[in-house]
C-alpha cells in the first residue's frame, strides 16, 4: 500500500517533533543513573564531607550507581558551589555543602556568577549548628567574660571562620554589633583548618560548625561559650543560646545536596526516593557514624528544603542590609 504525500508529511512532521524534543524531557526520558554520580563539597576536608559521607555512602544501594566526593575548596565555598551552578543538569554532579555556600555567599560576593536559583535543592540529610569556642586556657569562662574583655580591647580579639562571608563569618558581625565591640576576622580556608588555627593559638576564637569542633570540646581542649541556632545543641546541652544571652541573632545549620537548576525532576526525585530509603534502611548505623560530630539526621524534600533556603537567604540579606552592605 503506497502513502500519499500529505500522509508522509505528516509522519516526518511528527518524527522531527520527537528528535527536537527539550534536553531536560530527553535526559528524564534516559534510564537515570547509568554512570557514577559526583557529590562537590566546597570545602576542605573535615567538617561538610564528614557529615554527608554515612548518606552518600548509602545512597548507592538505592540509586544503583555509586556517589563520590571530589573536593573543591574556596572562597568560602563558592568555587565548589560555583562549578556546580554551571555543570550539566543532569543529576551526575551535585553540590554537598550547608546553607551558606549556596543561599549566603551570592548575597556578599558580587564576582559570584550564580544564586540560590542557581540550584534545584535535592535533599537537606543533616541538622548541624554553630557556636563561638575558645581555648580551654582561656581566661574567659563565659560569653559575657568575652564581652567583656571585648570592650576593654576593641579590634584586639581575633576569630576566625571557615571563609569571609560565609555565615560563621556574617553572624559574629551582626553579634559584635549588636553587643557594641569589634573583633577581627581573620578568615581560614574551610572549618578545618579554623579549628587548627584555634588550637594552634593563631586567634583568639573560632566561630564554627559544630562537627570540627565537637572531638576538640569532648577532649577538652576547646571551650564552647556560646551556641548560634534557635534551641540548645543536643550534643551539648549546656551551652546557651544566643538568643537566652540576650541577642536577637539566631540560625540552625542544615546540610543537604543540590542540583544544578534546570535538573529534570524525575532526576531530583530519584536522587532524593535514594537518599530517603538509605536513612530509613540504615536509620541507626547513620546516627551512630553522627554521633561524634554532635549532629543528626535532619532529613526535608525538595520542596521542603528549597523553602527553608529561600528563609536563609532573607534572614542574611536582612544581616547585610543592618552591616551596611
Amino acid at each position: 500500500m503506497r502513502l500519499n504525500r500529505g500522509l508522509w508529511l505528516g509522519v516526518i512532521s511528527v518524527l522531527s517533533g520527537m528528535l527536537s524534543l527539550p534536553a531536560s524531557q530527553s535526559v528524564a526520558a534516559e534510564k537515570f543513573p547509568v554512570k557514577p554520580v559526583q557529590v562537590i563539597i566546597p570545602f576542605q576536608p573535615g567538617d561538610t564531607d564528614n557529615l554527608l559521607r554515612p548518606f552518600i555512602e548509602r545512597m548507592g544501594e538505592f540509586l544503583g550507581q555509586p556517589l563520590s566526593l571530589v573536593y573543591k575548596p574556596g572562597a568560602a565555598g563558592a568555587v565548589g558551589a560555583g562549578f556546580v551552578a554551571t555543570s550539566k543538569p543532569d543529576g551526575y554532579v551535585l553540590v554537598g555543602t550547608s546553607h551558606s555556600s549556596v543561599a549566603v555567599v551570592p548575597l556578599t560576593n558580587k564576582q559570584v556568577a550564580y544564586s540560590l536559583d542557581s540550584f534545584e535543592p535535592v535533599a537537606c540529610l543533616v541538622e548541624s549548628g554553630s557556636l563561638i569556642v575558645v581555648l580551654a586556657s582561656s581566661p574567659w569562662l563565659t560569653f559575657k567574660d568575652l564581652i567583656d574583655a571585648s570592650k576593654k580591647a576593641p579590634g584586639k580579639i581575633t576569630y576566625t571562620s571557615s571563609g569571609t562571608f560565609g555565615t560563621n563569618h556574617l553572624i559574629p558581625e551582626g553579634l559584635s554589633k549588636e553587643a557594641g565591640v569589634k573583633w577581627n576576622h581573620i578568615p581560614s580556608q574551610g572549618s578545618g583548618p579554623a579549628i587548627t588555627a584555634t588550637l594552634g593559638g593563631h586567634v583568639n576564637m573560632a566561630s564554627t560548625a559544630v562537627a570540627p569542633a565537637a572531638p576538640h570540646i569532648k577532649a577538652g581542649t576547646l571551650r564552647p561559650l556560646a551556641a548560634y541556632g534557635n534551641t540548645r545543641l543536643q550534643a551539648f546541652p549546656d551551652v546557651p543560646t544566643l538568643q537566652e544571652l540576650g541577642y536577637t541573632i539566631a540560625s540552625p545549620s542544615y546540610y543537604g545536596i543540590l542540583a544544578p537548576k534546570g535538573t529534570p525532576k524525575p532526576v531530583v526525585d530519584a536522587i532524593y526516593a535514594a537518599a530517603q530509603k538509605a536513612v530509613e534502611t540504615y536509620n541507626a548505623q547513620i546516627k551512630t557514624r553522627l554521633e561524634p560530630f554532635g549532629v543528626d539526621i535532619k532529613l526535608m524534600n525538595p520542596e521542603e528544603y528549597k523553602t527553608w533556603l529561600k528563609g536563609q537567604s532573607a534572614l542574611f540579606s536582612g544581616i547585610l542590609k543592618s552591616m551596611g552592605n
